[in-house]
């Protein structure tokens, strides 16, 4: 495994990449950036704000566009949304910058975590189901991964052990 400066977390809404993120951040003395929380921040609107008035392929857009706003990046946990993957020209960079570390959490439990699915800004969501989402996204999420960690009810300490110690970080 490659040592770099970075580790960007992917995964479904609802896996916990924005609390696993800034744990690990903490621990490993890195700064800690949650993509989301800097596109309202910068839009001035909610994530779902930004998906009901200009839509799901503009929010892709503005996504990619802040998310490149922020590169590049040293000593950093990124938490991008759940949607990043569908930027092939992010996603690429990113690879080249950060470890890619995938939290695959089952289906079953990301239904069951996901509160107010309805304002959280889910791209697609207005068209499919989480089901559907993340068996669309799966592929994604698998082929950009350098490694992924699979979980259900570890806890937060024991999933940062685990990316510490896969990731050789």
């Amino acid at each position: 495994m490659r040592k770099l400066n970075n580790i960007t977390l992917i995964g479904m809404p609802g896996s916990g990449k924005s609390t696993i993120g800034r744990a690990l951040a903490e621990k490993l003395n890195f700064k800690f950036i949650d993509s989301d929380d800097y596109i309202e921040k910068q839009e001035k609107m909610t994530l779902q704000q930004i998906i009901d008035t200009k839509g799901d392929k503009t929010f892709c857009e503005i996504e990619e566009k802040r998310i490149l706003e922020l590169l590049p990046l040293k000593n950093c946990v990124l938490a991008p949304g759940g949607s990043v993957i569908y930027s092939k020209k992010i996603m690429n960079i990113l690879k080249d910058s950060s470890v890619i570390i995938f939290l695959d959490t089952p289906i079953n439990d990301l239904e069951k975590w996901l509160k107010n699915k309805a304002m959280r800004g889910i791209v697609g969501l207005s068209s499919k189901s989480i089901k559907e989402l993340y068996n669309e996204r799966l592929p994604f999420y698998k082929k950009y991964a350098d490694i992924t960690i699979y979980y259900t009810n570890q806890s937060k300490k024991e999933i940062i052990n685990e990316i510490i110690k896969n990731g050789e970080i």
